[in-house]
């Protein structure tokens, strides 16, 4: 985990380089950017502005990181749905094996459904509303997977449901009165850090060294 942490900040730094890279040749041809930034690179290659082997290299490239991403996603969804959804785990091999397959395909008509729906609402309001929620919902798993990872106190299990919603409402309450509590200053998507951390703390008061307390 620790190496794959890092090797992620090369990996976004090439991204990013790539992004200012497009940019700045598109402002050196003299060329409008999008309003939709999103669209800045398949402008340029398809309207001949790149050498047609840089346009394709870059395009495998792109696909190739969506469906390593879309693929993990469709494998999950569907293993999930069909274990814990329709607990389909006690049918035979054989029909669990059809069963599975209809669920795969189910779960892809809506994954594109999904995607259809977000490309025609898409804006940057939407992404951030997206993100900001995630960071609500992703903020106790971010924090009980770092204890869980950093310490190895025990805690009490009855107050760790308990600790995973007040964190999100605590986050909440910080983030209407960050600007009177911090000067002016207003969180963003940094909410997901202060989330994870207040649920950190709460699991860090509820613990002690020794085995897991049970209420």
């Amino acid at each position: 985990m620790y190496w794959f942490s890092f090797t992620l900040i090369p990996v976004n730094l090439l991204f990013l380089s790539l992004g200012v890279l497009l940019v700045l040749f598109a402002q050196a041809k003299g060329i409008a950017i999008p309003e939709r930034t999103d669209d800045l690179f398949p402008l340029l290659a398809t309207q001949g502005y790149l050498n047609p082997v840089v346009a394709v290299v870059f395009m495998i490239g792109l696909v190739a990181a969506a469906y390593s991403s879309a693929d993990s996603a469709l494998t999950a969804l569907t293993t999930s749905f069909t274990v814990d959804i329709l607990e389909a785990n006690r049918l035979e091999e054989k029909a669990l094996r059809r069963l599975r397959m209809k669920v795969h395909v189910g779960v892809s008509i809506v994954l594109a459904i999904v995607i259809l729906i977000f490309h025609s609402i898409n804006n940057s309001s939407v992404i951030s509303a997206i993100f900001t929620i995630a960071g609500y919902t992703y903020g106790p798993l971010l924090g009980l997977y770092s204890f869980g990872l950093f310490t190895r106190r025990k805690v009490v299990d009855g107050a760790t449901p308990y600790i995973a919603v007040l964190s999100p409402m605590l986050t909440l309450g910080v983030d209407i009165w960050s600007k009177s509590l911090f000067n002016g200053y207003e969180f963003g998507f940094e909410l997901l850090l202060v989330n994870g951390l207040l649920t950190f703390i709460g699991l860090l008061l509820f613990s002690r060294k020794g085995y897991s307390i049970a209420l």
